[in-house]
């Protein structure tokens, strides 16, 4: 992975009032003689990899979003580096793992840090882009705008699926009607204005999170559609001694329990609302003659348990909490029907978005991840083998541990720093549910012992940049 010699602190305080005069902005090879592309990511929270239709889900209705894949690129091996909502979100806007930008998990703990993240969008904006967020900002319950922005619209913490109390441009204002619609409407009012520059928008959903409930349109969709779990459901959780392990007064897990199927079908019922948001922000783009000028980018924060390993929610290593869907439309660069193998990461996305706009801050800013940008050609280019995974425990969520993960193309090793004898070990190739525990096997020892030595380069390289 590329770093750059930049400090964190360093990074903050470029970002302070002078900063806007010290970035140089230019417009790279991409860019010679044509005008910078906008970009628009669209953001849900806790869609799993395997919900849509263009990603393989028995009878989840998503036209809109399958669009993407097919007149772009899918990255089928997409993933995030910490799987919960605010590491996660602050990972995908700084370029950095949890331990470098220190939001390590959710709650007002983080209120005044979220305001100081050096985000690629500041660096858009120094840039001459005109930015906007609409949405879900979840670092700490503070609604008030984040630097980097022309434009926010967002609410206090997780806020609400109906009539949300939100904060545009530091003013209070209280919404009507189904909160992935009202969000819609402010994205598509910014993208209808006039205006003689490149944009940027971030429009971050509240769905698919829970509580579960659709809009009342969707409320009865897939009510006889039958719930097929996967293996992983099924899974006794043997070789599994963390999953197992008493803690407290809660139940055991083990099949059965997790996601129920109500559950999952109200996760699918609010996907229909997303999907007429994607639709509406393509029209959008579309009228204005925009849209094969736009980079389109449709990704989550993190996955989420349909009951494999007796898990519900997130915050595990195992692939349906780590791995995420993400779809990139840009014409002009991404061939339709691109499928990305390799391995990408949250962290990929900042310097990926500010090599497309021809940005060039100076200094450059540090970055965990790199660009997808050499992944959208044909010819052969060298990757990332391996990369690591993080979360840290949450006292209001005791079962989950603090763990470590790294993962290559074939095996996964899961270390529990806190949990003696609990670590975790699969072959991915042969075993993709992740349910025989390989720690032990003497067969597995030469590849356990190189994942260890990738788990202490990752870590190495990915420490908070020094002063």
């Amino acid at each position: 992975m590329r770093r750059h010699s930049i400090s964190l602190r360093r990074a903050l305080a470029l970002f302070g009032a002078l900063a806007v005069a010290a970035l140089a902005v230019g417009a790279g090879p991409l860019h010679a003689g044509a005008r910078r592309p906008n970009l628009v990511v669209i953001y849900i929270d806790d869609l799993r990899w395997d919900a849509l239709g263009c990603t393989g889900h028995p009878f989840a209705r998503t036209p809109n979003i399958d669009r993407l894949a097919r007149e772009g690129a899918i990255c089928r091996n997409a993933f995030v580096t910490t799987p919960l909502c605010s590491p996660s979100r602050a990972s995908l806007l700084t370029g950095l793992y949890a331990r470098a930008h220190g939001v390590r998990g959710n709650g007002p703990a983080y209120n005044a840090l979220s305001h100081q993240l050096p985000t690629f969008p500041r660096h858009l904006r120094a840039a001459g882009y005109e930015t906007a967020y609409i949405g879900k900002w979840h670092m700490g319950n503070d609604p008030s705008p984040r630097p980097g922005f022309d434009r926010w619209v967002s609410f206090a913490g997780q806020g609400a699926h109906f009539d949300v109390r939100l904060n545009v441009d530091g003013q209070p204002q209280q919404a009507q009607g189904y909160t992935a619609d009202v969000l819609t409407d402010y994205a598509v009012e910014f993208l209808r204005q006039r205006r003689d520059r490149p944009f940027f928008l971030f429009l971050s959903h509240k769905a698919v999170h829970g509580p579960f409930t659709p809009a009342p349109r969707h409320q009865n969709e897939f009510a006889d559609q039958p719930i097929v779990r996967g293996p992983g459901a099924q899974d006794p959780l043997d070789g599994k001694p963390a999953l197992r392990r008493p803690v407290g007064d809660l139940p055991p897990l083990g099949p059965g329990t997790g996601s129920g199927d109500g559950l999952i079908r109200n996760q699918l019922r609010m996907l229909l609302a997303v999907d007429e948001s994607v639709g509406r922000v393509l029209a959008a783009l579309a009228e204005q003659g925009e849209l094969d000028r736009t980079v389109v980018l449709f990704t989550s924060d993190n996955g989420y348990f349909w009951g494999e390993h007796g898990l519900g929610d997130k915050r595990w290593a195992y692939e349906e909490s780590i791995r995420v869907p993400l779809l990139i439309r840009y014409p002009r660069l991404v061939r339709p029907g691109t499928v990305i193998e390799e391995m990408v990461l949250n962290v990929d996305l900042a310097p990926t978005l500010l090599e497309l706009a021809g940005a060039r801050p100076e200094p450059p800013p540090t970055f965990h991840g790199r660009s997808l940008l050499p992944l959208f050609g044909t010819q052969r280019r060298e990757w990332r083998q391996a990369a690591l995974f993080e979360y840290f425990h949450e006292t209001n969520y005791p079962r989950a541990p603090t763990w470590q993960a790294v993962r290559t193309p074939r095996w996964k090793y899961i270390h529990y720093p806190e949990l003696e004898g609990m670590d975790e070990l699969y072959d991915l190739a042969a075993d993709p549910h992740e349910l025989r525990n390989r720690i032990a096997d003497p067969a597995a020892q030469e590849a356990l012992a190189q994942l260890q030595r990738e788990r202490e380069r990752l870590l190495r390289e990915t420490v908070p940049p020094g002063p």
